[in-house]
């Protein structure tokens, strides 16, 4: 009974970088954000953003690779002290665990095939960033929309982009809705649909295959608070004192243009928050 309840409190004490080995959780196989080498060794996004923010903590971290279905469990279980798997922060996983600030925001964008909409934005209009404000939504997309009028959009069903594509869209084109985003890049390529808005990294990921040549992005890239608070790193909601070490490390890769670097370099666009 005493091991047990030694052990308990060590699971349950509060975190502290600095002097121990920080161990993080990812899944290595959620690429571009996370992915295995040939060798074993763990490289994308976060892999490398965790390597620059362990160093600038001045602390010892190790990557390991979890599935995503156990990851919440295990952290609150003090199996490791970090999780991060491109988590999009919401008052539900709010609720079970704490949170970093974000250290990306994913944009989302329509894709059609190449020549039938809008070219793809490039130079200053490539990234749009917008709050969740009518009044500046709608300025912002009016281009959108009036390519978009009586035509058939694609998106996947129960995600963060259905409310937007409902409020923004459905009055003047006929929404599609779709158990997955790959069926979806199916009927556009069929011409059952004219254009499918999704996540931007999973748009990446797919134009890069082999049979998707003919699909491109069109109008600009929509990011910033419209889509929440952004990507960020799980941590047990009694490591207080581990979320103002990791806070402080982000907000240098921010501000020095670090996370903008890896950004460019992973999604070949501004994931920045």
């Amino acid at each position: 009974m005493a091991l047990s309840v030694m052990l308990s409190a060590l699971l349950s004490a509060p975190v502290n970088a600095a002097g121990r080995t920080l161990t993080i959780a990812t899944e290595g196989s959620y690429e571009p954000w996370n992915l295995t080498l040939p060798g074993g060794k763990l490289g994308g996004f976060e892999p490398e953003l965790m390597e620059d923010l362990c160093q600038r903590m001045q602390t010892s971290c190790r990557l390991v690779v979890q599935n995503w279905d156990g990851m919440i469990t295990g952290l609150n279980a003090g199996k490791f002290d970090v999780i991060m798997d491109a988590i999009v922060i919401t008052p539900e996983r709010q609720a079970v665990i704490g949170f970093t600030r974000p250290y990306a925001s994913t944009p989302a964008s329509f894709i059609a095939l190449k020549g039938h909409l809008l070219p793809e934005a490039t130079g200053a209009q490539a990234t749009v960033k917008l709050h969740d404000d009518e009044r500046e939504v709608r300025p912002a997309i009016a281009e959108l929309r009036r390519a978009l009028k009586g035509k058939n959009i694609g998106i996947a069903m129960g995600t963060l982009y259905t409310p937007f594509i409902d409020k923004y869209f459905r009055d003047i084109a006929t929404i599609r809705e779709y158990s997955a985003s790959a069926d979806a890049l199916l009927d556009l390529q069929a011409e059952r649909i004219d254009a499918v808005f999704d996540d931007v990294t999973f748009i990446e990921s797919m134009l890069s295959k082999p049979g998707y040549e003919d699909i491109g992005f069109s109008g600009p890239k929509l990011s910033g608070p419209i889509w929440g608070e952004g990507e960020g790193m799980g941590i047990r909601k009694a490591d207080t004192e581990l979320k103002a070490q990791l806070d402080k490390a982000i907000a240098g890769a921010l501000a020095d243009g670090t996370v903008l670097r890896l950004s460019m370099k992973w999604f070949k666009s501004d994931m920045t928050p």
